[in-house]
């Protein structure tokens, strides 16, 4: 394994929210991170709480997190060590409810 990826892995497992995005939870860099910051935020999660990773400030991380995942896209989610998707994703999940139970809230 790569030292990027031992470095991804070591963030997956360490973080019970993880969110790779472009830009930070309080400045998204791009229309989907900002999107997938609001889902959480709509799903009951305090954004405090959520360990960000601005892939716009380590190409390495940038381009291993695809390998990763095998997910072409950013934002990336993973809560408990799992991947969830990116910001589609995510809102489908919050739109039936399964991503407020995979991240055990309640509504906002």
């Amino acid at each position: 394994m790569s030292d990027t990826q031992q470095r991804i892995a070591d963030l997956v497992k360490s973080n019970d929210i993880l969110l790779f995005m472009k830009g930070s939870a309080s400045f998204p860099m791009c229309g989907f991170s900002g999107r997938a910051i609001q889902v959480l935020k709509a799903c009951g999660v305090d954004p405090k709480n959520v360990k960000t990773v601005n892939v716009l400030d380590d190409d390495a991380i940038r381009q291993g997190i695809k390998e990763y995942s095998n997910w072409p896209t950013i934002p990336q989610l993973y809560v408990k060590g799992e991947f969830v998707g990116g910001s589609d994703i995510m809102m489908e999940m919050y739109e039936s409810g399964e991503l407020r139970q995979l991240l055990g809230t309640t509504a906002a």
